[in-house]
């Protein structure tokens, strides 16, 4: 005998659950239909429970990969951080904020952590379970402030946190846009000159019959392949940009490449200054919120975001020991600037760790900031020399066959 459950409905219309004996599934329905009911749906109860632990765990994965946008996230922390401010109790605070429909992801999320916590979840808790949305950075700081009490004084350094981490971002953008705007137009002019314009001049050259300069004959020949298999060469040069962006997604490649931004000149100065200034806020903000100094620096390995230093600070913890200081190990990978590591063992002998951390990573934003002015001052002159250079040899090409012509017709 097995146990079925159904759903059904009596004479006059109304839906029942329940659950009946049966030696298979048709015994089941006739016996349903003996009682006066019309089934709806029976399963067997083993399998009933399998499907829901399955829908189950398809719920959680799909609420796992949910992204909240880093705007909303800021909003979600600020709001939380008033609520709780003002003496509202946690639950509360995160049913009004599941209250308010902004019509996004968001929504859910806020509203899975307010059904976490009246399930008994801590809010760190709720939180690790969107990874996608919360770092680790957040959660441990939101687990040391559980510790202490004082969470919504944590919400509010995080996001003082992710405001200063997303205004070096939006730098560092800001210093790209004039460049690559330049390189687009330039690119643009070339594809249409090649397209639209050498054609028509190879149809009145070819009809002169002249012999043609060398740099006009490349560029003919440049403008039949780009015309005849330009689908080919874009479908090409597509096939190879995701093929490298795979390697380079692979654990060597990643390593390769972050280790490339770090030697590049003009580059380097704005990845190594953004590195070490995010390296030195996200440190001091977990140390000054309780965090211990072997799992801060856990938790800074993960979020450094190049390879290179992560792997540096991963030896670094390796060596480091109860009691042990963290400059020295940081000091002995040869990667970390010796000026940082002083800076650092100053703050060990002093005792004030976070401090010597802040005044660091303020260092390092304003170096930052220079550098990225050398860097928009440097890369404009150089981006539009080399689209000059490009629109001039197709200029040139064309003016050299034209006087070559007028020689040869005397005129």
């Amino acid at each position: 005998m097995a146990t079925f459950l159904y759903t059904a409905r009596t004479k006059t219309g109304e839906k029942i659950d329940g659950s009946l004996d049966a030696t298979d599934r048709r015994s089941a329905l006739v016996a349903l239909e003996r009682l006066g009911h019309i089934p709806v749906s029976v399963e067997e109860k083993s399998a009933a429970v399998a499907k829901a632990a399955a829908a189950e765990q398809h719920f959680t994965f799909r609420r796992g990969r949910e992204r909240m946008s880093m705007r909303d996230m800021l909003i979600f922390t600020t709001e939380l951080s008033d609520l709780l401010a003002a003496g509202m109790p946690l639950g509360n605070a995160l049913n009004s904020l599941a209250n308010r429909r902004s019509g996004g992801v968001a929504d859910k999320i806020v509203a899975q952590l307010r059904d976490e916590i009246i399930h008994g979840a801590s809010l760190s808790d709720a939180l690790a379970m969107h990874p996608l949305s919360f770092s680790k950075l957040y959660v441990s700081m939101i687990r040391a402030g559980e510790a202490s009490g004082a969470v919504h004084e944590v919400l509010r350094r995080l996001i003082d946190h992710y405001e200063r981490i997303q205004e070096v971002k939006e730098k560092v953008i800001m210093a790209l846009v004039y460049p690559m705007i330049v390189v687009v137009l330039g690119i643009a002019t070339l594809i249409f000159a090649m397209v639209f314009i050498i054609p028509k001049f190879k149809i009145v050259f070819d009809q002169l019959g002249s012999a043609l300069p060398l740099p006009t004959k490349m560029l003919i020949a440049g403008s039949d392949l780009f015309v005849r298999y330009g689908w080919a060469v874009i479908i090409v040069l597509i096939i190879a940009a995701v093929m490298v962006r795979r390697w380079v997604n692979t654990k060597p490649g990643r390593l390769w490449w972050d280790g490339v931004l770090l030697r590049t000149p003009l580059i380097r100065g704005i990845v190594a200054s953004g590195i070490y200034a995010n390296f030195a806020r996200t440190l001091s903000t977990l140390l000054s919120n309780g965090v211990p100094a072997l799992q801060a620096l856990g938790i800074v390995e993960q979020t450094v975001g190049n390879v290179v230093i992560a792997n540096e600070i991963h030896n670094a913890r390796e060596r480091v020991t109860d009691g042990a200081t963290i400059s020295g190990p940081l000091a002995g990978g040869k990667v970390f600037p010796v000026m940082m590591t002083d800076m650092l063992a100053i703050g060990e002998q002093t005792g004030d760790m976070p401090g010597a951390l802040g005044h660091i990573a303020r260092r390092y934003e304003n170096e930052l900031n220079r550098n990225v002015r050398i860097f928009t001052t440097a890369l404009e002159p150089i981006l539009i020399v080399m689209v000059a250079l490009g629109v001039g040899f197709v200029a040139i090409s064309v003016l050299l066959a034209v006087f070559n012509l007028t020689n040869g017709l005397n005129v």
